[in-house]
């Protein structure tokens, strides 16, 4: 069952070094309160997965918490590029980052089998594509380095003989995500446009699930999404938690912030400033 506890209680109970850790959150409710805490915490040599990195994964790359990205697109939304990211890929700064790149229909059901206790999906999008053709050529020994082991093999359908393609589960040690809301039970909800955080969460040993507000009911909302308590491991009130970002019906995003990021991680002076003053010199929030 859900523990309600503090934001710095919840990361270090359950993000350790070495973990794999998925942060998702589509367009809003990204979790960028609990990003921030996990680099006050200097957590290291994290594989990190989200659909879509952006700012926050920005932010924990440059800040030397991740050994590895698994992802389906980067950038800086209506911006341009992620500079931090960039960075360690070209540069190793500032520490090698290792990469994993999948489509968005990859990604989305490798969490699905993740949630559903399945080892892989299958999809026919792949077929013909580089991230097929580069990850399976020679049983796995291509151009692109897999370290792991292949996520992408060929499989042949037992009705129609057809090929297509499985992708294997995501399984992370940790989900974290941003709602809404949760009750003193623990139970979470969240409206609006989402993405993969049901499944992501469902899909993990452990989760962390900051809020807005913590309420005595949880209304009714039509197309909410209600996590259950029994799902969760740790619930933390962070209100204005997925800032930049914004959570539907509390707050709105902050485009000024995503055009500032550009100048701010495009040097690493600029950015350990930025490190230094906006996240080690700022507690977590409190309960």
């Amino acid at each position: 069952m859900a523990e309600i506890v503090s934001l710095a209680e919840a990361v270090e109970r359950a993000i350790h070094d070495g973990d794999t850790v998925a942060m998702e959150g589509f367009t809003h409710l990204i979790p960028f309160a609990a990003g921030h805490e996990v680099i006050r915490q200097r957590r290291r040599d994290l594989t990190l997965i989200r659909m879509t990195p952006d700012l926050i994964y920005d932010q924990l790359i440059g800040a030397g918490c991740a050994r590895k990205l698994i992802f389906s697109w980067g950038g800086n939304p209506g911006v341009g590029s992620l500079h931090r990211f960039r960075d360690a890929v070209e540069h190793s700064w500032p520490v090698p980052l290792e990469i994993e790149e999948h489509s968005h229909a990859g990604m989305a059901n490798r969490y699905v089998a993740g949630a559903s206790g399945l080892p892989f999906a299958v999809l026919r999008g792949y077929n013909g594509t580089d991230l097929y053709r580069l990850e399976t050529l020679n049983g796995g020994h291509g151009p692109v380095p897999v370290m792991e082991g292949p996520t992408i093999k060929p499989i042949t359908c037992p009705f129609t003989g057809e090929t297509l393609t499985a992708v294997s589960a995501i399984r992370p040690d940790v989900a974290v995500i941003h709602a809404q809301r949760a009750d003193r039970s623990g139970n979470v909800q969240l409206w609006g446009i989402t993405g993969v955080q049901k499944e992501a969460v469902l899909a993990s040993a452990r989760s962390v699930v900051t809020v807005e507000e913590i309420v005595d009911e949880l209304d009714p909302r039509p197309g909410a999404v209600v996590l259950p308590g029994w799902t969760v491991s740790f619930v933390a009130r962070a209100p204005d938690g997925a800032h930049p970002s914004y959570a539907l019906g509390y707050s709105v995003r902050d485009n000024d912030y995503y055009v500032a990021w550009d100048a701010i991680a495009r040097e690493r002076d600029t950015f350990t400033r930025w490190l230094d003053e906006q996240v080690y010199g700022v507690p977590a929030g409190r309960l």
